[in-house]
């Protein structure tokens, strides 16, 4: 579904990524891993259309994504990828219901099958009885759960997720670890990780090792 052709990234004189070639296929579950500074958060978000490569490709079912105009891919990224990351990012002014509809209100999907699709994935996600509670009522591990089913929410084709447990206390890790595996059983969801929990890479389908911006 995805394919990485020799990625390159530089910033000024840094070269943080050294030639990455990768693929993802449709259903897995792909840890990234390494030590700080190898380059993960860097490969996610260029494969996850966030950044561009400084040369190199990316090919996301067939389409190669850089190459598209920023406002095109905006709207690609909108329909095809949800993102998790370290810190929720949710809006505090707004419920959990309503934090988890605006990707979908962006997409251009009518208020009430937003609202509706939202309130079955919060369900799913066991958080029914905290659809109307704002992100400052809701523990680290629902908040978490909240920005997953955000991400979910225009059932995107992969969903990238970067350190999503970093934050999170043992248990709460583990329940977002469980989650995420039973999202790719049951719905046969994509997701590309990077990560220094060791539990959640052992979840994984595969890992990817990297170091000084290169994949071993």
């Amino acid at each position: 579904m995805i394919e990485g052709i020799n990625i390159h990234k530089k910033y000024g004189d840094l070269e943080v990524l050294k030639g990455v070639s990768l693929t993802i296929s449709r259903g897995e579950i792909v840890a990234i891993v390494g030590r700080s500074g190898a380059g993960k958060s860097t490969l996610l978000h260029i494969i996850g259309t966030l950044d561009k490569p400084s040369t190199g490709e990316v090919i996301f079912d067939g389409q190669h994504v850089h190459k598209f105009s920023d406002r095109k891919l905006s709207a690609f990224r909108n329909k095809h990828i949800g993102f998790v990351f370290q810190f929720h990012h949710l809006l505090p002014e707004f419920t959990a219901l309503e934090n988890v509809c605006i990707p979908a209100f962006i997409h251009g999907t009518r208020p009430n099958t937003a609202m509706q699709n939202a309130k079955e994935l919060l369900n799913y996600l066991g958080l029914a009885h905290r659809l109307d509670h704002k992100p400052s009522q809701l523990s680290g591990g629902e908040q978490q759960r909240v920005a997953v089913a955000r991400a979910l929410i225009n059932a995107p084709d992969a969903v990238f997720a970067d350190e999503p447990s970093g934050n999170l206390d043992t248990q709460n890790s583990q329940d977002l670890h469980e989650l995420f595996l039973k999202l790719k059983n049951e719905r046969g969801q994509t997701f590309i990780i990077v990560t220094h929990n060791q539990e959640l890479a052992a979840l994984s389908d595969r890992t990817i090792q990297m170091q000084d911006g290169l994949i071993l």
